[in-house]
């Protein structure tokens, strides 16, 4: 084989690798919310928006979700969402569930505290950077910073 050929079958080979890597977002999630809250509808439509179909479920209690879900007190947000084996706490940034599925930590999910403006499902600019932590059995820790 010659080193023209070999560079080749290099390269597709690594291609290959990189586009298994990114793995695929979950078809179905279910968004817990409460029944006045317009910025979860749009949190729901951005879901939607990346192909994945959303059950929104607003007859429940919210605290009630978020304990059994693992979500860390005081670290919580308007709604919650289960995508696949993970909880989205709140309006995380596409970028980290993407991650977070690439990546397939042993954790419960993903989380990003309050409603901070620019966030999908919040209107405005980002006006700071957005800390989103992971958390397992209620106890969080830094996941990434958008």
């Amino acid at each position: 084989m010659n080193r023209a050929t070999t560079s080749l079958l290099l390269s597709g080979a690594l291609l290959l690798g990189a586009a298994s890597a990114q793995a695929a977002l979950p078809e179905e999630a279910t968004l817990y919310k409460n029944p006045q809250c317009g910025c979860c509808d749009g949190y729901a439509r951005h879901l939607e928006a990346m192909g994945i179909e959303v059950t929104v479920v607003d007859d429940v209690e919210l605290g009630k979700v978020k304990e059994a879900s693992g979500v860390p007190y005081g670290l919580g947000a308007c709604h919650t969402v289960v995508l696949g084996e993970y909880v989205i706490e709140g309006h995380v940034p596409l970028a980290a569930i993407e991650a977070l599925f690439e990546q397939r930590p042993d954790i419960d999910g993903i989380g990003l505290a309050g409603m901070p403006i620019g966030t999908p499902g919040m209107p405005g600019p980002q006006s700071e950077p957005y800390e989103v932590y992971q958390f397992d059995d209620h106890r969080d820790s830094p996941f990434m910073t958008l």
